[in-house]
């Protein structure tokens, strides 16, 4: 049960249906910096699954706060009328909605503003290598005012509120923090002083937007470094806001610029992030109300936040990315059916880190709802007989949307278990996020009355005697048997892989490599496929040393923001690490490493050797088959990521 998660709760005389908010989050889907049917689709989505109070993309206040290629305009009333379409129908779904007001100070991307970073003393910025300008007493002033212009326009856009930021050490903490806000002015110095830009634009959108207008503040915990405002400070600013009662609540986040890694929690980080610190900090508020966010991945993360008080509302965004109908499944008591967040970073901040608009490794509609009628399915008006071959990510989302559709579906998997070599990837330490989605697909299979055969491995004269027309081959990849290296294109195979006791990562998560106590794992993907094998060795006491042709380790994840903590972790565990090098050969009790900077070759003794590179397109099919429309889709295609698969997956189902 979720009694608490669900029960209501009234700001400033809006009733929230529940406690569950889908959170500020640049989504980059801007339209020449209007807001249009994508952004639009992508909201009204998670109004349609239930969401209580949606607080959309934050909107920079002044130019100088331009941060992405997707923001939208700042001081400019001609994103009203996109806006009102999507607050309009989001309201008519039952959600509350409101937008987040921001200013990066001196974290800012001049590629993006050509402007100056402006912030409270003119210190570094943490987002590049630029400084920042130091604001004048009417620079200051504007900023204020463009707050204030800014919640206008959101109320005539038809938000119902809007949200401050001040987290991450942006502009406004900025100013809170007295390392970053050295003024001897009327802006620095005391608390009151430090808090009164942020006081003054919060007053001043009160008076300028009513009574009835909710006004949130966005703050964040961090103790990533001593200088940054934390635990007691925090609170009492947060407390000093509170007392005016224009501040309706308070939502904390984690990270920040110091500690970009905690900002969007991974894998590697427990759950509830946030939920110890909202504890305190909604013992000492009396007027505003409380939410905990950063890594409330489930219903059940959410339930105990809210019933054991921690916090007053709780802030699901990555799981509502991966299930924006997380809220109505719970709501109607079968929260097994929630498709759960695994925590990859990888579609989401992933893609935005790359300045794209956003989407998720496993629900590929996620920035696709106006094209694809959102996360749900159309009947088909020609129910076929389907066959699916392959039970990976790519045959899973076939069978499951086709299914879903109205379609009958075999779905043939040569292994004892679904998943493939994702099964593999769950196996691996912190990942078994990837297994409950696994199991996930069990209940959805079983639900929709696919019929699934494993251990069932079909052949072209199977498939051609299949009495189902439509197939969709999702048959996947497997490791290259020649070990070539991208960065050796002269050597057909690896010199030397004929000395045997050479594996792929597939082949030591199956546990059938036969691997001394030191190992080498040559990694050229730069993602989890090699180095969350090498962890795993690692962990099992393995000496482990990562051979890589790239100058770090990790830069396929460093787009997750993961890449930083796996290396603090495999550090720890005593993992060596060369880079910019390559095998020149293997010999069965080790291998000769070749620098690629200066063409030096070392031969470092070895038990084993591990060879990540790019695996090859398993398809045993004839290109065509009589009879037969085939479909062919995920890694069978053309190996690649696992998003990807789960992408061609549902966009064959649709195509059916």
């Amino acid at each position: 049960m979720h009694n608490h998660l669900l029960s209501p709760l009234s700001l400033r005389g809006h009733t929230l249906r529940n406690r569950i908010v889908f959170g500020a989050h640049t989504a980059n889907m801007s339209e020449n910096g209007l807001p249009g049917a994508q952004y639009h689709g992508y909201l009204l989505e998670r109004a349609k699954g239930g969401a209580a109070m949606i607080v959309a993309e934050p909107v920079p206040v002044h130019p100088t706060g331009v941060l992405t290629r997707g923001n939208y305009r700042c001081q400019d009333d001609a994103v009203i009328p996109g806006f009102q379409k999507i607050t309009e129908s989001v309201k008519a779904e039952g959600a509350v909605i409101l937008q987040q007001l921001y200013h990066v100070g001196a974290h800012g991307d001049s590629d993006l503003s050509f402007q100056p970073h402006w912030s409270p003393s003119g210190h570094a910025s943490y987002h590049d290598s630029d400084g920042s300008h130091r604001l004048t007493e009417g620079e200051i002033l504007d900023l204020i005012d463009a707050h204030i212009a800014a919640a206008v326009r959101a109320r005539k856009a038809g938000f119902q509120g809007v949200e401050v930021w001040a987290a991450y050490h942006s502009l406004l903490d900025q100013f809170w923090t007295p390392w970053s806000n050295t003024r001897d002015d009327r802006w620095g110095g005391s608390l009151e002083n430090r808090t009164r830009l942020s006081r003054t634009v919060i007053e001043g959108i009160r008076r300028a937007c009513g009574d009835d207008f909710i006004i949130g503040l966005a703050i964040s915990t961090s103790d990533a470094q001593p200088v940054l405002l934390q635990g007691e400070s925090l609170i009492e600013t947060a407390a000093l806001h509170d007392a005016t009662g224009h501040v309706d609540y308070v939502t904390c986040g984690h990270g920040g610029y110091m500690d970009f890694e905690r900002l969007m929690p991974t894998f590697l980080f427990a759950e509830k992030l946030t939920a110890p610190f909202t504890e305190q900090l909604k013992a000492a508020l009396t007027h505003a109300k409380v939410t905990s966010e950063a890594h409330v991945r489930t219903p059940e993360n959410a339930e105990s936040i809210i019933a054991s008080g921690q916090a007053d509302l709780v802030s699901i965004v990555r799981g509502q990315i991966a299930d924006p109908h997380l809220a109505r499944k719970t709501a109607e008591g079968r929260p097994e059916d929630v498709r759960g967040c695994i925590s990859c970073n990888q579609m989401c901040w992933g893609r935005r880190s790359r300045d794209y608009w956003i989407s998720c490794l496993i629900n590929p509609s996620a920035g696709r709802e106006w094209e694809w009628g959102g996360d749900r399915f159309t009947p088909a008006t020609d129910p076929k007989h389907v066959l699916v071959i392959g039970g990976g990510p790519a045959g899973l989302e076939a069978a499951r949307a086709a299914a879903e559709r109205g379609h009958r579906v075999d779905l043939h998997e040569a292994a004892p278990n679904i998943g493939g070599q994702f099964r593999l990837a769950g196996l691996q330490p912190r990942r078994a996020q990837i297994l409950d989605l696994l199991g996930w697909y069990e209940r959805q299979l079983t639900r929709l009355g696919v019929t699934l055969h494993l251990n069932s491995y079909l052949d072209a004269a199977d498939l051609a005697a299949h009495p189902a027309t439509t197939v969709i081959l999702a048959t996947g990849s497997l490791p290259d048997p020649d070990a070539r290296q991208r960065w050796l294109p002269t050597e057909p195979r690896l010199p030397g892989i004929e000395f045997g006791n050479v594996w792929s990562p597939e082949e030591v998560m199956r546990r059938e490599a036969r691997l001394g106590d030191s190992v080498i794992l040559y990694d050229e993907g730069g993602n989890w496929r090699g180095l969350g094998t090498a962890w795993a060795l690692a962990e099992q006491g393995k000496q482990v040393t990562i051979v890589t042709p790239e100058p770090f380790i990790g830069r396929e994840i460093a787009r997750t923001s993961a890449d930083g903590p796996l290396r603090a972790r495999l550090a720890r565990l005593g993992v060596r690490v060369l880079t910019e090098s390559l095998i020149a050969r293997w010999h069965g009790n080790g291998a000769t490493v070749r620098c690629l900077l200066t063409g030096a070759d070392q031969t470092l003794p070895t038990s084993g050797l591990v060879i990540s590179t790019t695996n090859l397109a398993f398809d045993p099919f004839p290109e065509t088959v009589a009879g037969k429309q085939l479909h062919r889709i995920g890694d069978c295609a053309a190996p690649r990521l696992a998003a990807f698969a789960f992408h061609e997956g549902r966009k064959a189902a649709l195509a059916v």
